[in-house]
């Protein structure tokens, strides 16, 4: 009997709102401003000052942050899905190969 039991579509959510939360992650951290430019820089624009305003910096730091620690969250509770369907398939195949009835819940 699992005590984490998920449905199928679970992971499948997970996956998609990990991979569009690291594209945010990557285009926050390519848009602040560095100490050498960044991304800004890079593709002409002036080193020092951002397009999205003086105090933007600040805000993209708290941005970039949280959305840091939401998506390591977001891939720990992936992980521990996986290995509870893993762990469910594997019971359920383990039962059908020695014809031990499941345990209904």
């Amino acid at each position: 009997m699992a005590v984490f039991a998920v449905w199928s579509w679970v992971p499948v959510v997970l996956n998609i709102i990990l991979l569009v939360m690291g594209l945010f992650l990557i285009l926050l951290v390519l848009i602040q401003r560095g100490k050498g430019g960044g991304l800004v820089g890079a593709l002409g624009g002036v080193g020092g000052s951002s397009p999205f305003g003086s105090r933007a910096g600040d805000a993209f730091t708290r941005i970039t942050i949280y959305v840091a620690a939401l998506w390591l969250l977001l891939t720990m509770l992936q992980v521990r899905v996986i290995q509870n369907t893993a762990y469910e398939d594997r019971e359920q195949s383990l039962g059908k190969q020695y014809n031990i009835p499941m345990q209904q819940q």
